[in-house]
């Protein structure tokens, strides 16, 4: 088989049962999802409409998957890959700014908890769970350290200049940029993130193409067709539209049980990322389990990276244009959970192989995330 077709074939669904699995089911989910969000926002709140939300939320989630794969089996590895991770950060960074239009003063730090818990919730707890999954399965799986070494390194280095240095430079009073340093970090994350997709799909494809095993039937599936593909593409932004859309209407319902429960603000933002971040997670668990841990680690370090070099030099824009306030330090606490959290991943990632120890302590330090938001 020519290294085209490998290419092309390297992100097979885990059989082939579920490549030529029938589309219209997937596809009436994720059209009447998408459908019911104006229907939904113009009832009035109950619990029956937070029920029916939840199980819309659930439903497109699974439906996006199922395109995800499905391009990505068209377009192959680490296109299939990039385009989950796309749609997801832009539908995101779209709600991001809708929030922070409406909110003024009171929204100044959602970018910086949104951007915060992605990358926690990321590179803890996705890659946290795949790697236990992977290795509980098979006990040793293997990644290409030339692509996520590279990619490690580059979201560290976005994670310290977006979220840890405002708090260390004294231009401006607070854990904020002046308008130069926001400009600044701005183009730099825009530029670093580009070069990133320009390795990973152009440069060194190869550092982010999972090993082919000869004895996996799925390798040799046909690709689906270009217009199953493109209907596929639309599926999925439909899909991922309801998600958002169903996560904004839930956060009232969030925001009350949360204050009701005496918690800080914080959760509200890591409930509303774990619920945009599902179909990311759903897919790369899938990839883990089906021994794809190149492809978990693709959209894990993907999905982190875009959420940081895509959200915010819309944010900065939008903030130095129409004047809104916008905070990004983090407190000392959250400083020292992020430095942990990038210690510990260089470790985990050094070599290229991973058993379940591995995926045990990042779960540690996604717990620990969690309980120390809870109880500060």
């Amino acid at each position: 088989m020519s290294r085209w077709c490998s290419n092309q074939l390297s992100y097979a669904p885990e059989s082939l049962g579920k490549i030529v699995a029938p589309m219209n089911s997937m596809n009436w989910i994720a059209g009447l999802a998408a459908a019911a969000l104006p229907l939904a926002f113009a009832m009035p709140p109950s619990s029956a409409l937070t029920a029916g939300a939840v199980a819309i939320l659930i439903a497109a989630v699974l439906a996006a998957v199922h395109h995800a794969e499905v391009i990505a089996h068209r377009v192959g590895e680490p296109f299939g890959t990039l385009v989950l991770a796309l749609a997801v950060t832009v539908i995101e960074t779209a709600l991001i700014l809708s929030v922070m239009l409406a909110g003024g003063q009171e929204a100044s730090a959602l970018a910086r908890d949104t951007i915060y818990s992605a990358v926690m919730i990321i590179a803890n707890g996705v890659i946290g769970v795949c790697i236990l999954i992977g290795g509980m399965r098979h006990r040793e799986q293997h990644f290409r350290i030339e692509g996520m070494g590279a990619g490690f390194a580059a979201l560290a280095t976005l994670s310290v200049l977006v979220l840890v240095m405002p708090s260390l430079t004294t231009t401006v009073a607070g854990p904020s940029y002046s308008t130069s340093q926001l400009l600044f970090v701005a183009l730099s994350s825009g530029c670093l993130w580009l070069i990133f997709v320009f390795v990973q799909t152009v440069r060194h494809r190869d550092y982010f193409l999972p090993a082919v095993k000869v004895e996996d039937e799925s390798v040799h599936a046909p690709a689906p067709s270009a217009g199953r593909a493109w209907l596929s593409a639309l599926m999925l932004m439909l899909a991922l539209l309801a998600v958002v859309g169903f996560a904004k209407l839930l956060s009232p319902v969030i925001e009350n049980g949360v204050a009701q429960q005496g918690a800080p603000r914080a959760v509200v933002g890591i409930i509303i990322a774990l619920i945009v971040l599902l179909p990311e997670t759903w897919a790369a668990v899938r990839a883990a389990r089906a021994d794809r841990l190149q492809t978990s680690m693709n959209l894990a370090i993907g999905s982190a990276l875009a959420s940081i070099g895509l959200t915010i030099p819309v944010v900065v824009l939008a903030s130095v244009l129409l004047d809104l306030p916008l905070t990004l330090g983090l407190a000392p606490k959250d400083m020292a959970l992020l430095a942990l959290t990038f210690l510990v991943g260089s470790i985990t990632l050094a070599s290229g192989r991973t058993f379940m120890m591995h995926g045990a302590i990042h779960l540690v330090l996604f717990a620990a995330f969690l309980f120390l938001t809870l109880v500060p």
